[in-house]
């Protein structure tokens, strides 16, 4: 099977920067649109930033400008670079890919990465 392996996250004061990668592995034909979910204790799940195949990007608004969502088709990763950190990004980060193989396309989910901003 497939799995997406998160790495990166971790505890920085705010104004700092953290940069997230996410390797998938596994019976791999080609990946497709690719994204960065977030989610905050009692909060629902929202997106963060999204790149597709083609390298087009989506931000989320309270990100734009200050984060930076890239991938790399060869080695099958894709990062998220993070600036200008607030509390407020505070969050577990999920990564999101579209994997196609065995003649179908499945969503897979990482694990989850804790990032915490501090005041």
């Amino acid at each position: 099977q497939v799995q997406l392996v998160e790495s990166g996250g971790g505890l920085v004061q705010a104004g700092g920067s953290l940069r997230l990668s996410c390797a998938a592995s596994g019976n791999i034909f080609s990946i497709g649109r690719m994204a960065w979910y977030r989610q905050a204790p009692g909060k629902q799940r929202e997106l963060v930033a999204s790149v597709t195949g083609g390298g087009n990007t989506n931000y989320a608004d309270s990100v734009k400008g200050r984060f930076t969502i890239s991938r790399d088709n060869a080695k099958n990763t894709m990062s998220l670079q993070m600036n200008s950190l607030k509390p407020e990004d505070t969050a577990v980060y999920y990564c999101y890919a579209v994997v196609s193989y065995s003649g179908s396309s499945f969503q897979y989910w990482g694990q989850g990465t804790q990032v915490t901003v501090s005041s």
